[in-house]
Order: C-alpha cells, then structure tokens, then sequence
C-alpha cells in the first residue's frame, strides 16, 4: 500500500499507534475491509498519515500520542436520519400505532417547545451519538438556530435537513437556511428537505423542487414508511410518494428517502436512476410496526444505502450497533437467507455511506487529507474475543461498552467512558427533564 501524508504547518498533533486501522477506503462496497497494523496521525482537524509504523514521519514534538493497544480505529459512525431534539420525548408516548404517535402525541408537545428546549434536547442525544461511536448526524428538526449552536457549543458535526410542511417553515426560510447555514461553521452544513409527501401540499413541494433546480441541491425527507402512507397517497396522486415526488421534479439533483419500507419496482428504478439514497431505520421501523425494507433487493438493484436510529422518541435509543445488527438479521429472516446483507457491507453502510448520503465526502474513509472523525474501539471485552474478523465482531457482538474514544474534527470529545465537552452532562439531563415536566403539566 503506498503511504501518503497530509502537511499542516503549526498545527495541534495527535498520533494514535499500535492500532489495528480499518481505513474503509476501498470503493466496492462489498469488498472486505482492509486491515491495518500501524498508526495514524493528525494534524488540527485532519489526518496527515495512516499506514505502518516504519513508513511513518518522526515527530518528536506530538501534542498527545494514544497507544491504541491493538484496538480497532475505524471512522466514526454516521447516523443518517435522526431528530435530536425529540429527547425529550423519549419514553413518553410508546407502543401507539405512527399516525395516532405522531398526532395526537408528538405534534402537540412539539407545538410548546422553545428553543432552549431543542437546544438541551439536542445536547442530550449529541452526548448519546458520543458513546455510540457516532461522529456526525442527519438531523431533522425545528427551531434549527438552537441544533445548530447544541452542535457547535459540543463540537459535534450535524448536517441540518429541512423540514418545510404544511404546519412548520416555509420554502422561503428553507432558501435561507440552506444559504445560511452553509456558510456559518466547519462542523454544520444543511440539505434541502421536508417532513413527508402526506405532510406537505403540493404548492409547498413544487417550490422546494424549484429550489433544488435553482442550487442544484439534492432533496430528502420521509418516504414510504408505512403501507397507509402509500395507499392514501395513491388516492390522493394516483402514484406513491416516490413516483408523484419525482414527477414533481423533486430528485433531479439527487437526494434521498428515510425509511422506504414499502417500496414498487418504479420506486427502486427511480432511487437507482436518481442515484438517490435509501436511509434505513430498523429499529423504528419495527417499533411502529412499520414494516422491514426490501434492502437486499435495493442492494442487488445498486441502490445506494445509508442507515439511522430516527429519533429518541420512536426508537427510542440512538445506538449504531443495534441498528447495524438489525440491519442484517432483518434481511435474513425476510428473505429467509443467512447469507443476505453480509456484515461487511452493513459497516460501511454505517460509515463511509452515510457521510456520502449526507454530503460529507471528507469524512467517509480514513486517509490522508481526510477529516479526523473516528472511533476507538476496545477489542480487550469479552464479546470482542477472539478477533476471527474484526468487521464481523463489530457488526454481530459489538456493542456502546466497546467504544473507547470518539474524536470529531480532530478532538477528542469521549475518552473511556468520561466526556470532554463544555458543559456538565447532569446539567444537561436536569434541563431536558425540565422540559418535558413544564410541557406536560401545561
């Protein structure tokens, strides 16, 4: 393999060594992971060198160097649908069937937040993004001035999604949005979006597809989550939500659908001649009864897949490992094939195609230039042993006990077990759980 490196004059240095990399570089992503006994090495915000210790430049003036002790660094993971500020939410309205959860539940509490509330909720599951070893979110929510200084005030990387319907935004704030908040810090962009095509009237959705032609942006939001979702938007459409979007002009510039759980094969010729991306959720999907995604049926199509917890309150626990998991058993008891959906291409599901169904194509890999957003994970637990395949153990027996180290940018933000942040996190969970008592004793 040949070594490259990274130059940044004067900057803050960290070296990580005696580390087993998987640097998920390779393109295909069926391939099985490449493993690296080495080191890595960052300068600010970026890696300068991945490769063997032998090959390695010799600096004797590292701010810090972490001996990895054989553990695995891999990137970080990526959670591609999620709605942080919903936190406060968690626990408080289970075992409903979607529509009765979402309406007569969630909307009216959501209707009394302010933005401090959104700005400690999204505290809270930034804290749990952390222990589970993920570096960067695809958040859709309101009040997104409160997201956006939860994510810069913890030195966290979230890619705000708009969320325009019928009750909430506007096309106008979403144009302003996406040019603002595009522009205000390294660790936050925006993505064109909206809730959902049930929603969203179609004068509002013609104008975001107008949006997305003037910027050339792609387009995401909620689509096909469940069979009622479908059925009702036939009758109202004549097509389902994938069809009568794309007759819109919504996805001329890409984008893509979370959940996708009940989807035509129009549907999956539109994702694959789109390039458009399905963002999986399992764990809610199964919670709501929603349905499993035919997501080896999409793989073999060449759809491009990404996966997310969706939020704390229909999940209702931000945790990669559990969706990673579920990502592949699903498949293989739907299509009753224990070879379906191999763990290798579920990892990088987790990883590298989620930072490219966000837009992040920095943070996908680890490799010189890259962004030093990775993970340690701690190989010395008993559900890690023996290390036969490393992808394999992460996939199947992994869990949040083995993430050692979560850095975002280049900072260590977790380290065994402890939080390197602002703010104190039993602050943080005394003002969420102030909110949710205010709200509902309203």
């Amino acid at each position: 393999m040949t070594q490259e490196t990274f130059a940044t004059p004067e900057a803050h240095t960290i070296r990580i060594y005696n580390a087993l990399i998987l640097p998920l570089t390779e393109s295909d992503v069926t391939a099985k992971p490449l493993v690296i006994e080495g080191e890595l090495q960052i300068a600010d915000d970026r890696i300068t060198y991945v490769g063997n210790s032998a090959d390695a430049p010799v600096s004797t003036q590292w701010d810090r160097e972490i001996d990895a002790c054989g553990n695995v660094i891999m990137p970080g993971f990526k959670n591609a649908h999620t709605h942080s500020g919903m936190t406060f939410l968690r626990s408080y309205a289970d075992d409903l069937p979607l529509q009765q959860w979402l309406y007569d539940k969630v909307f009216p509490l959501e209707a009394a937040m302010t933005a401090e509330d959104v700005y400690w909720s999204s505290r809270l599951a930034i804290l749990e993004y952390l222990t589970s070893g993920i570096t960067a979110n695809f958040d859709m929510y309101q009040k997104t001035e409160s997201i956006v200084q939860a994510s810069i005030d913890s030195g966290f990387r979230t890619v705000l999604c708009g969320s325009v319907n019928n009750f909430v935004s506007s096309p106008a704030e979403l144009e302003q949005q996406y040019l603002r908040y595009n522009d205000t810090d390294p660790l936050i962009s925006f993505q064109l979006g909206f809730h959902a095509e049930y929603t969203t009237d179609e004068k509002l959705l013609r104008k975001i597809a107008a949006l997305s032609q003037r910027y050339s942006a792609p387009v995401y939001t909620h689509s096909s989550e469940t069979a009622s979702e479908v059925a009702d938007c036939i009758k109202r459409h004549g097509a389902t939500p994938t069809v009568y979007l794309n007759r819109l002009g919504m996805f001329e510039h890409g984008g893509g659908g979370f959940h996708c759980v009940h989807m035509t094969e129009e549907d999956l010729d539109i994702c694959l001649s789109g390039g458009l991306w399905v963002i999986t959720n399992p764990s809610s999907n199964l919670k709501l009864a929603s349905g499993i995604a035919p997501l080896t049926r999409m793989l073999r199509n060449g759809i491009r897949l990404a996966i997310g917890t969706d939020g704390p309150a229909s999940n209702n626990c931000l945790d990669m490992f559990r969706e990673m998991f579920l990502t592949t058993a699903l498949q293989k008891v739907q299509d009753q094939d224990a070879s379906a959906m191999d763990a290798d291409v579920v990892l990088r599901m987790a990883a590298s195609n989620g930072a490219h169904a966000m837009c992040l194509p920095d943070c996908d890999s680890l490799a010189p230039g890259k962004q030093a957003d990775l993970i340690m994970l701690d190989l010395h637990q008993p559900n890690m042993q023996p290390v036969n395949e490393i992808s394999k153990n992460i996939v199947y027996s992994g869990s949040k006990q083995n993430v050692k180290l979560t850095m975002v940018a280049g900072k260590i933000l977790y380290e065994n077990e402890k939080f390197h942040l602002d703010e104190d996190p039993e602050r943080i969970y005394a003002k969420v759980n102030e909110t949710i008592h205010r709200i509902t004793r309203s």
